[in-house]
């Protein structure tokens, strides 16, 4: 990805107000369709109806807010300076607390004594504030940075056209980070193990997590770039009417899949969640609550994703492919200019 390639939605900072407000009316409209509440929680129908005209009273007032002021920055054409430089700032600041706190904690520990000689076990909750302002400080570097990046667009990535596009290039630029993160835990189990003859217990559990999140993370992201696998031999013969039909349909699959899935998974998730059932190994990670957890939630992103893409696609002219769409002329012209360089 070029630091040179262009704003794609933060150039405009009344755009953000926008961005609330669709996301909130996704939200309603969800909520609103989710019947299975009551069943999924296990609550009782009266107290999950109460949750739920709670959570559309609060999505509805942010997401009507939000419209208006968009709205009437748009009509009064007030601009709001961009936010690029605002997010920059934020990340540097964010990213950089996180590198001093972690730094901290390797070379002074966290105070207590560690399970196992050599590290802490994992704790759902943690209790040692620097672990926790810690973890906190990562999370939000890993969120500003996603934010960040997100509002460039790659050579060969189209501009987010969708409802739905934003979310997923912020989710895909943090997974994006997770890789990187991944082969920094191995090459420090690699050093540690083979050099200074000192294992990690938590090396193996954490690249794991973090590909599992990867995993399905990347998904959402196939799906946002419409990169999944798919056969246009007989779709590009029918006539428009008929592709937008074959669209739909595949909308259709894709949200009755992920209906099947929520309502045969969400009990045992929950459990699982609520419990914070770990990894069983002497790190002890809640590997499976959160992985499990994640699935349902990521592939109801998913859903919201071909929703999004049906949307924005809808009204586009009929595209004809030939096995020449393959071919990355750009990953092509990089090649070659490494090669002669």
């Amino acid at each position: 990805m070029s630091d040179s390639a262009p704003s794609v939605w933060l150039s405009s900072g009344r755009d953000i107000f926008k961005m609330i407000a669709i996301i909130c009316g996704v939200a309603v409209a969800t909520l609103l369709a989710s019947f299975l509440i009551p069943i999924m929680f296990g609550v009782g129908i009266s107290r999950a109806l109460e949750l739920m005209q709670t959570l559309i009273t609060v999505f509805a007032v942010i997401g009507i807010v939000s419209y208006g002021i968009y709205v009437g920055l748009l009509k009064a054409n007030v601009q709001i300076p961009p936010l690029q430089g605002l997010f920059r700032i934020l990340m540097f600041l964010t990213v950089g607390a996180s590198v001093l706190l972690v730094g901290y904690l390797a070379l002074f520990g966290t105070g207590v004594e560690p399970a196992y000689g050599s590290v802490l076990q994992f704790k759902p909750m943690a209790i040692i504030p620097i672990v926790t302002v810690t973890l906190i400080i990562m999370g939000l570097a890993a969120l500003f940075t996603g934010i960040y990046l997100s509002d460039t667009q790659g050579a060969i990535e189209p501009k987010p056209e969708g409802f739905f596009d934003i979310v997923s290039l912020i989710l895909s630029r943090i997974t994006m980070l997770a890789v990187a993160g991944i082969v920094c835990v191995m090459f420090f189990e690699v050093i540690s193990r083979y050099i200074f003859n000192k294992p990690t217990l938590w090396a193996n559990e954490l690249s794991l997590w973090l590909a599992g999140f990867v995993f399905l993370l990347a998904g959402l992201y196939a799906m946002q770039q419409r990169s999944h696998i798919r056969i246009y031999i007989i779709y590009d013969m029918f006539p428009r009417w008929m592709q937008k039909t074959a669209d739909v349909i595949s909308v259709l699959l894709i949200w009755t899949f992920t209906t099947a899935l929520i309502w045969g998974a969400f009990n045992e998730a929950r459990d699982k969640y609520g419990r914070m059932e770990t990894f069983g190994t002497a790190w002890d990670p809640p590997l499976p609550s959160t992985i499990k957890m994640g699935i349902l939630i990521i592939i109801a992103m998913v859903a919201l994703q071909a929703l999004s893409n049906l949307i924005a696609d809808w009204h586009k002219a009929p595209e004809h492919h030939s096995p020449a769409d393959e071919i990355d002329e750009t990953e092509i012209a990089n090649i070659r200019k490494s090669i002669e360089d």
